[in-house]
């Protein structure tokens, strides 16, 4: 868990992701095409990505891929993002946390 606070404090947005991930990389796509560059961890190309991916599905997550955090603090996973996404409320929230780089 210390791990997972790390990781998410040290930029405005991480996500967690695999690279063999299609949701992980629709998420990002969708930030990119908003002018997000989130911080992105790949968990498959971490020792100890397994223990992450555990930890992310503790704090609540539904999957533990993709897991967005803004400002260190938890916003979910894909089926939240989508939810917020759909509603219009995700584009305000990168802007929020100060990521938007256009």
């Amino acid at each position: 868990m210390d791990r997972i606070a790390n990781l998410a404090s040290q930029k405005a947005m991480v996500m967690s992701s695999k690279s063999t991930c299609c949701m992980c990389h629709s998420i990002k796509k969708l930030f990119y095409e908003q002018g997000v560059s989130p911080t992105i961890y790949k968990l498959n190309e971490d020792s100890r990505g397994k223990e992450i991916e555990w930890a992310l599905m503790r704090l609540g997550c539904s999957y533990a891929i993709p897991a967005v955090f803004i400002n260190g603090q938890l916003l979910g996973s894909a089926d939240t993002l989508v939810t917020l996404h759909l509603d219009g409320s995700l584009k305000k929230l990168p802007k929020d946390a100060g990521d938007i780089w256009l």
